[in-house]
Parts: structure tokens; C-alpha cells; sequence
């Protein structure tokens, strides 16, 4: 069930742009009925959170690597999950009113929002640190496209930027502490390490660098500083990402890891320093700011401060506490920027000194933005003042030394510190509410738009939770113990009430509600020594120099090493090769630490013959100096290479050799049309004798690590067992086919990824518009002016109608009529090879290159626009397709039972056939073979029918030249 609930986000968020369309922004209320299932079922395992059973589900992915999707409900998950969900069905159904029919953007918006909270609800509720991780970077990317949600302007593209920067590096990070943690512990599963943490300077190190992804994801001190910045994306992102969801990651996990981890050196010192540092910065720059929005925000980073001190102190007290402050802040924060989005919304500005009389205007509104105000400031009797309660009491255990490394003197500053922060919280809480809605002397009353009821409703209903949750406190004491236990109890037993008697920790909430009401009424001064004490660096001047030299670090380098020229890249490239492994290869075999070499130098007559043969090409291709001569001597090399294959009994491997060559052999003679006939005839320099040099020195180096790689083998190559293992489990004879498709499916499905990704460079580099701009048919030539069109008579059909387009010194009447015999020939004979791969020699990559040299006679017959007779297709379309049908054919038998890229056959009679042998593994090979078939579409597209564009385009520019160059007009 966790599972589904989990995918069912990013299932309707598949369905966003399909609702948005039909539904516009009410699209908001379709989608949010799937978190509201979410809320429910969370709230229908209370009974089970409070007798401590967590819900749990695995899901083995791949059993062989130890890969599962394991899912856990306990009781810190439960509050996460009520916090993401509930909140998110709120902010949700506010959208719907605060978007209008039209809003540009709104289709990605929705679909990033939806996805967002199922991100969300997959990182709380992941019992595998690799699912975690996943699930943590793919809220980095959602927040990143819900920042950026208006892209036309320059404040969001650069937040987004900024929080995608910042939070990636610490995501980055703490992966490498996942890592070492996983290692340590022996296991990935979350709950088996809490169970039994381990010990030791890695687990140190491994903790470290976990707390640095909470701390960036969380906007702490250093990292602080992206959070106000993200406050440019519209408001109800700035409620749920940055209020009530995404920068409660790095705080649920420090929630998680402190029950095993708070004794870990550097823990205390780190957290409590920079919670209390982030927590007064934040209150202390919020005081001054003019925009309600951005006031809120850096309230928020003063209340994540406070919310990081008190989770990471790691006592009982503490949790309980922690885990109270973090649901009031959720309430109050999602309150009060709903309400900003309300009062911008309503009346045009966020600007404080601008808005006057609001309260009288919007009562309702302002009721629930008072309510939360007072929450956040921890007035009785809300949420708030019921967590604070509890949370002076852990401070004090913490300032009386009762916390294990933290001595009583650094507790007390701690103690301080948050008393001074909350001072400062409740000091911007009655700024903020006194900017929205209180009347302001020489500022004229605001005239709102009447506040509909579902546009204040969320509001609404979050005020109404602080409040009713500030009576409940016996309640969530009760649910939130389960967590609360796992840390040790280090003072007197305590609860969530609203009464704790006449105590210190009622004095110190007194205390910080009187200062800050102090800094309310001395809000001005406040204001003018702020402005006159600036820091003369902040943290945003930090990120942007340091933005700026990585740009000029990286300019400086690209133009040190990215001279333009292919020789000194590939020299650079050979002359590593040739340093590094050929160095170790030399050292090995003086030494004796290799084994020496062993060869045969043939076993059948023909090999040294063929091998001459190859020789010879190679020498007299660099010794060409016409580069059509260079390119077919090439070619004997490598149908040479073919030969070998053959006489080495791999018939497969030849016919794939000898189509690729005969592929790449017709590619270059393209390209060489736009190139000089014969190579530069230079001097002899020094570089082209190192050239010569360094490629006999790779040449001789790879052979050597052929040699010994062979010679060193131990053990009985896997391979002896394909055959058998062919027949048994891949139903076909042909080893080689059913080691691509089955045995090592893998592997092909990794390369034609890396064919579609080649595909996708030279379509970015060649195709300006897209591939399929320039897909003209015969008939859609247009006639010149005067020229009628002259129909074709009825029943006749023109099947190669290319070649009329060509001027007659280029067309070839035999090529055309050789066309006409062999085109079909060929295209059925590639079906064959399809067809029969898996018991002989073809196969998908084999079919789809014969394919293609079908279309190459095409074209080469009639040129682009008979190519585009023979396949009027995008070859973007193919290439994706044929992807699609290969993850398909994968995917397929884990729907009856069986495992991912599993082979099946089964034996089916049809007419005039008879029994045929039906495999599924021929679906992967259709794949493959539409991967191929659309690269080699692209690659005649780009080097034949775009050259073909520029040489005509050339030569009409020649042509209307040449009279003016000889004074003719």
C-alpha cells in the first residue's frame, strides 16, 4: 500500500495536463483527491503508530544486486505524511482559486506539483537510503521547475537556479555519505541501522556528510540564503515547498538519524551552532523587510534554525518537543503565506507600508492570519505556545549539562540564543500581521476584492488546526511517544499540555513574548541600526562571486585545453593511453608481474594472406594523398577484418562488420563532397613525426594488452556456457543473437540508449528546427509561377518519382532501373534476418543496417526527396519507438510473473506455415532494429540530404555571381 500510495502521485500527475486542459486551474481539485486518500489512510494507522508497529512494505527489484523498494510507517513517517498530504490537499484546492483559466504554464505546473508531493511522501516513507537519496533529488528537481514556474522572468530563472545549486551540492554530498554508511553497516535498510548503528571513524565521517545534505536542503547557516530567493515562484509553492514540505526533508532526517546518531562526535557542535546562528540571522532580517512574502521568509529560516537546535539534541524531552514545534510550524507557515497569497492577490501588493484598514475589509481573513501569528510566536493557547512549552524544557536539561558532549556553559548560550530568536520571532509576527491588516496612519485604506470562500478556506481551516490542536495535547503526546522513546529520557517525564504549571519554562515564554513585543513598538530604530550595521559580506554576495569565478575558471580552462583542432585531442587522448596502461603494461612485463604473452600466428591458411592484405591498406591509406582513395582503403581494412571473422567460424560478427563498414564507407563519401579532393600537402614537421610515433606506440600497446589480457585468464571463461545456456533458456541456436537479446540483453539495451543519445547530438547540432522540418514529398514541390501542374493519368503509379527532381547530368538511368529490381529484394531480406536471428545468423542490428543500405539506394537513386519517398517518417520517431519497444519487450513478462528482459517461446500453428517457434525476445530485437534503421535514416539525412541543400544552395550562389563578376547585367 505505501508503495501505491507513492505512485499514484506520480500517476495523476501523468493525467495533469489532460485534467488542466478539460478542467483549468479546478483541475487542482481532481488531482487533489489522490493526497487526500493519502491523509486518510495515514489517519487509519493511528491505532496501529501508537502501539509502535510501524507499516512496512518490500519490494525486491533486483535480487541479485540486494536492490529493493522498502517502505516503512512509523510514527515520525505518520506526522510527515499527515504534514505532506494534509497540507498538500489544502494548498491544492487553494490553487485552484488562485490560478485563472489561461495561466501560462499551468499544464507543467500542475504536473510538477502533483509529482512533488508524491517525491515528498516517497522520502518519509523510504526504509532504503538509495531509495531516499532517489527520492531526495527528485524533490530538488520539482522544486526547481515549480521556482522557475515563470520562466520570462529573470528574478525566478535565477532562484531556481540557485536552490537547484545549492540543494544538489548538498544531495551530492550526502551521497557519498549514504555510501559509506551502507558500507559500514553492511545494509542499505534504514530501520536495520537505527537497530544496531554502527561505530567508528567512517560512521563519523559517513553522519557528517549526511547532515550536510539536511543542513543545504533545510537552508541553514551557510545555505541559508536560497530560501528568500525562492520566494519569486507563486505563492502557493512558497506554502507547501518551502513552508510546509520540501525544507522539512533535511529536518525529518536529522529526526531520523538522531535516536542512533546524536552521540556521534561533532553532531552536537555542528547542529546546535549553526541551528541557533540561523535561527537569529533569520528573526533578525526579517524585522526590516517591506514585502510580506519575503518577511515570511526569513521567518522561515529563523523557525528552521530553532526547529534544527531542537531535534538535534537528541533526548526525549527534545523529540517530543521537536516534533510538536514542527506540525505548529506547518499549520502557521502555510497559513500565512496563504493568506499573502490572498492579500496580493486581492489587492495588488505584498508592500506593508502600502496596505491599511485590510482587517476591517477581510475580518475572516485576518482572524486566521492572527491566529497563526500568534502560533508562531507561541501565544496560549495554539499549537505553538504548546510545543514551546515542552521545548524550554529540553533547553533547560540541555543548559543543566544533562546532554552527553555538550557542556553546561555551551547549553546555556543555546538557551540564550533561542530566547532571543523567539523574541525576534514573535517581534516580525506582530509586524507581519500589523503590515497586512492593522489601519496606518497617512496610508489610505486598501479597497480589496471580496474574498470568495474557497479562497479562504485553506486559511481558514490551518488557523482552526492551531487552535484546536493547541487543546489536543494529550492526544499528540500520545502518538508522537512511540518516536519520542527511542531517545533517552535525561530529565522528568514530560507531556504536550497547554498547563505545566508555574514554572521556568512559562517564565521563559513570558520572556520572549514581552521582548518581542518590545521589538515590535522599537520597530523603527530596530530598522535604522540594521541599515546602518550591515554586514559588509552576506552569503548571496559569497554564492554569486563564487558563481562568477567558476564561469571565468571554466572560460580559462576551455580555452587552455578546447582549441578546436581533432589532432591534439586525440593526440592528448593516444598519448595518455599510450603513458598510463602502456606504462603499467611495459612495467608488468619486465618485471614479471604479467604473464607473458602466448599467440599462434595462424591456424588456417587464408588468415596471413587476409592479414597482408589489411596491412597493405593501412599503409597505402596513410600514404594517400586523395582522400576518396584514403576512405576505400580504410574500408579494406576493415572488410578485411570481416574476412577474419569468418574464417574464425563467427558468420554473425562478419555480416555485421561488413554492413557497418559498408554503412560508414557510404557516410564518408557523403561527407567528402563538401571536403577538397586531396590532403593539404604539408612539409615534414617534428609533430607528424611524433604522430607516426605515437600511433605505432598505441598500435603496438593495444595489441600487448590483448595478448597478455588473454594470457592472464584463471578461470573457465563464462562464455563456454553460452551455448547450452542459449538453447536451454534463450530457445534459439544462435549463440551470438541470443547472448545480445537475452544472456546479456543488458548490455544491448545500454548501447542503443547510447545510439539514441548519439542520435540526439547530431539532430541538436545539424537540425536547427527538428528533424522533421525537412521531410518534403514529390508532390509538395512547388511549380514555378506560370507553370501548371500536370496530372498523373488514372491508374498509373510513379513508384520512384525522386529522380525527376534531379537535373539530368546527375541521374543515372542503370542506378535507377538497378533500383527498381533490388529495393524490394533487399527490404525483404532484411525482414528475414529479423525474423530468423535467433536460430541463424541476422538479427535486429544486422536487419535494421541492411534497411538502411535499402534506403541508401534511394536516395543515392533520386536523391532527398526520393529518400523522403521511401521513409516519410521522423527518424526521431524511430529512434524513440524502437527504445520504447525494447523497454517494452523488458517490462512485458514481469506482467505474468517472470523477471525483467526474461525470454518465453511458445509453438503456434498457422496456415500454410504450419508450426512456427514464437520467442519472445524478437520483440527486443524489433527494437533494436527501429534504432538502427532511424540512425541511419538521420545520418543520410544530415551528411546526404542537408549537404545536398548547401551544394545546390552554393552553386545557385555561383551561378548569380558569375554575371556580376563579369559585368554582364
Amino acid at each position: 500500500m505505501l508503495l501505491a500510495i507513492v505512485a499514484a502521485h506520480f500517476v495523476a500527475a501523468a493525467t495533469a495536463p489532460v485534467l488542466v486542459r478539460r478542467l483549468g486551474p479546478r483541475a487542482f481539485l481532481a488531482l487533489a483527491v489522490v493526497p487526500l486518500v493519502a491523509t486518510v489512510w495515514a489517519l487509519t494507522r493511528t491505532g496501529q503508530v501508537l502501539d509502535g508497529r510501524p507499516v512496512t512494505q518490500v519490494v525486491r527489484w533486483a535480487p541479485g544486486l540486494d536492490l529493493e523498494l522498502a517502505f516503512s510507517l512509523g510514527s515520525l513517517q505518520w506526522l510527515m505524511v499527515l504534514v505532506v498530504a494534509g497540507i498538500g490537499v489544502l494548498v491544492m484546492a487553494y490553487s485552484a482559486s488562485y490560478f485563472s483559466d489561461g495561466t501560462p504554464g499551468l499544464v507543467g505546473f500542475t504536473t510538477s506539483f502533483t509529482a512533488f508531493v508524491g517525491a515528498m511522501l516517497g522520502l518519509v516513507l523510504s526504509d532504503d537510503l538509495i531509495v531516499l537519496v532517489v527520492f531526495w533529488e527528485l524533490t530538488t528537481i520539482f522544486s526547481f521547475l515549480l521556482i522557475g514556474f515563470e520562466p520570462t522572468k529573470r528574478a525566478s530563472r535565477l532562484a531556481a537556479m540557485e536552490a537547484l545549486l545549492v540543494t544538489t551540492l548538498g544531495g551530492l554530498v550526502m551521497l557519498v555519505g549514504v555510501l559509506v554508511l551502507g558500507h559500514e553497516a553492511g545494509t542499505m535498510r534504514i530501520s536495520t541501522i537505527l537497530a544496531d548503528p554502527p561505530t567508528g571513524t567512517a560512521t563519523t565521517v559517513a553522519v557528517l556528510l549526511l547532515l550536510v545534505g539536511a543542513l543545504s536542503k533545510s537552508a541553514q547557516v551557510p545555505f541559508h540564503f536560497w530560501l528568500p530567493g525562492a520566494m519569486a515562484a507563486p505563492t502557493p509553492v512558497s506554502a507547501y515547498l518551502h513552508a510546509a514540505s520540501m525544507v522539512k526533508a533535511g529536518l525529518y532526517l536529522v529526526a531520523l538519524l538522531a535516536p542512533a546518531f546524536a552521540g556521534v562526535p561533532g553532531w552536537h557542535l555542528t547542529l546546535l551552532t549553526l541551528g541557533t546562528t540561523t535561527m537569529l540571522l533569520g528573526g533578525w532580517r526579517a524585522l526590516r523587510q517591506l514585502d510580506l512574502k519575503l518577511l515570511l521568509a526569513y521567518g522561515t529560516v529563523s523557525q528552521l534554525g530553532f526547529l534544527l537546535v531542537v531535534l538535534s539534541i537528541g533526548s526525549r524531552t527534545a523529540a517530543l518537543a521537536g516534533l510538536g514545534v514542527l506540525l505548529a510550524h506547518a499549520l502557521f507557515k502555510a497559513t500565512l503565506f496563504l493568506t499573502v497569497g490572498a492579500v496580493d492577490t486581492l489587492t495588488g501588493t505584498r508592500d506593508l507600508h502600502r496596505l491599511s484598514g485590510l482587517g476591517r475589509r477581510l475580518p475572516v481573513l485576518a482572524v486566521a492570519a492572527g491566529l497563526a501569528a500568534a502560533s508562531m510566536a507561541g501565544v496560549p493557547p495554539l499549537l505553538g505556545f504548546v510545543g514551546k512549552e515542552t521545548l524550554w524544557a529540553a533547553l533547560l536539561e540541555l543548559a543543566d549539562g544533562e546532554t552527553p558532549g555538550v557542556p553546561a556553559w555551551a547549553g546555556t548560550l543555546v538557551l540564550v540564543g533561542l530566547v532571543l530568536g523567539s523574541a525576534l520571532t514573535a517581534g516580525y509576527a506582530a509586524r507581519f500581521w500589523w503590515g497586512a491588516f492593522a489601519r496606518k496612519r497617512d496610508v489610505e485604506d486598501s479597497a480589496p476584492l471580496p474574498l470568495s470562500p474557497a479562497f479562504g478556506a485553506a486559511p481558514v481551516v490551518l488557523a482552526g488546526l492551531s487552535l484546536a490542536l493547541g487543546l489536543a495535547g494529550a492526544a499528540l503526546t500520545a502518538v508522537l511517544a512511540p518516536y519520542a522513546d527511542q531517545l533517552p529520557a535525561r530529565g522528568h517525564d514530560e507531556y504536550l499540555a497547554l498547563w505545566h504549571g508555574l514554572e521556568l519554562p512559562l517564565l521563559l515564554s513570558a520572556v520572549s513574548i514581552g521582548v518581542g513585543y518590545l521589538v515590535f513598538r522599537w520597530r523603527d530604530p530596530l530598522c535604522r541600526l540594521q541599515a546602518r550595521f550591515a554586514a559588509p559580506l552576506q552569503a548571496e554576495q559569497v554564492y554569486r562571486w563564487g558563481m562568477r569565478l567558476l564561469d571565468r575558471v571554466a572560460v580559462e580552462v576551455t580555452g587552455s585545453f578546447q582549441r578546436g583542432s581533432v589532432s591534439i585531442y586525440l593526440g592528448v587522448i593516444l598519448t595518455v593511453v599510450l603513458a598510463a596502461p602502456g606504462g603499467v603494461l611495459v612495467h608488468g612485463l619486465v618485471t614479471g608481474g604479467l604473464p607473458a604473452p602466448q599467440w599462434v600466428l595462424w591456424d588456417r591458411a587464408g588468415q596471413p594472406l587476409v592479414t597482408l592484405v589489411m596491412v597493405a591498406a593501412a599503409v597505402m591509406t596513410v600514404r594517400s594523398r586523395r582522400r576518396l582513395r584514403a576512405v576505400v582503403l580504410a574500408g579494406v581494412t576493415g572488410y578485411g577484418c570481416a574476412v577474419l571473422f569468418l574464417l574464425h567460424g563467427a558468420p554473425d560478427i562478419a555480416l555485421t562488420q561488413v554492413l557497418v563498414e559498408t554503412v560508414s564507407l557510404t557516410v564518408f563519401v557523403l561527407v567528402l563532397r563538401r571536403l577538397p579532393d586531396y590532403f593539404t600537402d604539408r612539409p615534414l614537421r617534428v609533430t607528424r613525426f611524433y604522430r607516426m610515433a605515437l600511433a605505432t606506440g598505441v598500435g603496438v600497446a593495444v595489441a600487448g594488452f590483448v595478448l597478455v589480457a588473454a594470457a592472464a585468464r584463471s578461470t573457465t571463461p563464462i562464455s563456454d556456457s553460452f551455448p547450452l545456456m542459449a538453447y536451454v533458456e534463450g530457445y534459439g541456436r544462435n549463440v551470438v543473437n541470443v547472448t545480445l537479446v537475452d544472456i546479456r540483453a543488458w548490455d544491448t539495451f545500454g548501447e542503443i540508449s547510447v545510439l539514441v543519445a548519439a542520435a540526439t547530438g547530431v539532430a541538436s547540432l545539424i537540425f536547427l528546427d527538428s528533424r522533421s522540418t525537412g521531410i518534403r514529398r514529390v508532390h509538395e514541390i512547388p511549380y514555378p509561377q506560370g507553370v501548371q501542374k500536370q496530372p498523373t493519368r488514372p491508374g498509373r503509379r510513379v513508384w520512384l518519382p525522386g529522380p525527376r527532381t534531379l537535373s539530368p547530368e546527375r541521374r543515372s538511368i542503370v542506378f535507377e532501373v538497378v533500383t527498381r529490381l533490388v529495393f524490394h529484394t533487399i527490404v525483404v531480406f532484411s525482414i528475414y534476418l529479423l525474423v530468423a536471428g535467433h536460430n541463424l545468423p541476422g538479427g535486429g542490428f544486422a536487419a535494421g543496417m541492411v534497411t538502411g543500405l535499402a534506403l541508401m539506394v534511394r536516395y543515392l537513386a533520386g536523391g532527398r526527396y526520393e529518400l523522403n519517398e521511401a521513409a516519410p517518417i521522423d527518424a526521431g520517431v524511430l529512434i524513440g519507438s524502437g527504445l520504447f519497444v525494447a523497454a517494452l519487450s523488458g517490462i512485458g513478462p514481469m506482467l505474468v510473473g517472470g523477471a525483467v528482459l526474461q525470454t518465453a517461446d511458445v509453438y503456434v500453428t498457422l496456415p500454410l506455415l504450419g508450426e512456427v517457434h514464437l520467442v519472445s525476445s524478437v520483440g527486443f530485437d524489433i527494437g533494436v532494429y527501429l534504432v538502427v534503421v532511424g540512425l541511419v535514416l538521420d545520418l543520410l539525412r544530415t551528411f546526404g540530404s542537408q549537404l545536398d541543400r548547401e551544394i545546390l544552395r552554393s552553386e545557385r550562389q555561383d551561378a548569380a555571381a558569375a554575371p556580376e563578376a563579369s559585368g554582364v547585367h
